[in-house]
């Protein structure tokens, strides 16, 4: 589907992180020169990040910078002296929780780096900005599926406002410099190399480790998980369709229930979970669920990984993993 990307030179952002080290590796695949930047930051363990670079990166193709992009003036020297055809920003600060009890963080990353990056995309005049977005931008909106063009202004988490200014910025630098830029409003991604902060990856530690794992509002909380492969086969498939302003949702298009991840990790595991309830903290959503219609028609997009499976193929990477 994306084998015929018009493009020659990617420079990528959050290269170390979950879904930027896949991507890049991909496009690696595809035998595209990629710059990938990252700063390696402690809001999860380093040592994960540095084993996606040799694990996933380790190619002649690849280059990695450690940038911090929130730093102009680095940013500026590496889009200079690589001159790339088309960006990819994936480096944010992540986590909804989080982002209530350490705002600036968000601020310093998703809002200066955002802007230091578009800007130097700008400038370098590259064919396709494309920057990751977050289902969170649509709160608790009660319209499911979620569209694209019904997006509420009222997000209940400082990370999704940090990512709902991202969309807003990337309009501004479309209308008024002709940057073609694609956001992609990514659904609970999982899989091997996964997040250790999210709830599948959180939770198969404390099944292992025999410790409690915390159930929020009797499980009954819904996420519309999106296994990686069908993420990076969208986000390779937007690279490639440079348009002037658009915005997609990436998901599964299958919401599942909290108590249904729990059943199945304890399942490949092996391992009965010890759970405690509690109420819904601030800034979760009850549910996400991705209307994913605009993607399938413009951009082909079809995740064809069912949760069960998707989830065997995480636990076994994840047990091989922490076996080492």
């Amino acid at each position: 589907m994306y084998s015929d990307l018009p493009f020659k030179r990617v420079l990528l952002t959050g290269a170390a992180g979950f879904i930027g080290s896949h991507c890049a590796a991909a496009l690696a695949s595809q035998g595209l020169d990629v710059l990938g930047l990252d700063n390696l930051n402690d809001y999860y363990d380093v040592k994960l990040k540095k084993d996606r670079l040799q694990a996933l990166l380790n190619r002649d193709n690849i280059r990695f910078e450690l940038c911090d992009i929130t730093d102009k003036h680095t940013t500026d020297k590496l889009f200079s002296e690589f001159k790339p055809q088309a960006v990819l920003h994936l480096a944010a600060q992540a986590g909804v929780r989080y982002s209530l009890e350490n705002p600036f963080s968000y601020e310093y990353t998703n809002g200066l780096g955002f802007l230091n990056v578009i800007d130097a995309a700008r400038r370098s005049e590259v064919a396709h900005f494309v920057y990751a977005s977050s289902s969170s931008v649509y709160g608790n909106s009660p319209e499911l599926p979620y569209r694209e063009d019904r997006t509420p202004e009222h997000p209940v988490s400082f990370y999704a406002a940090t990512k709902r200014y991202n969309e807003h910025v990337a309009a501004v630098f479309s209308d008024n410099h002709g940057l073609p830029c694609t956001g992609l409003r990514f659904f609970t991604v999982y899989g091997p190399w996964g997040r250790p902060d999210m709830a599948y990856y959180s939770f198969s530690l404390k099944i292992l480790q025999g410790l409690p794992l915390t159930v929020y509002d009797g499980g009954s909380l819904k996420r519309d998980y999106t296994y990686i492969d069908d993420i990076v086969q969208g986000v390779l498939a937007a690279l490639g369709r440079p348009a002037s302003c658009s915005i997609y949702n990436l998901g599964g298009h299958h919401p599942h229930s909290v108590t249904e991840l729990v059943e199945l990790l304890q399942g490949y595991l092996g391992r009965k979970a010890v759970i405690r309830r509690e109420p819904r903290p601030a800034g979760d959503v009850k549910s996400t669920y991705a209307d994913i219609d605009k993607a399938r028609q413009e951009l082909g997009f079809d995740p064809g990984t069912d949760f069960g499976s998707g989830l065997r193929k995480f636990t076994e990477w994840f047990t091989e993993y922490h076996r080492s």
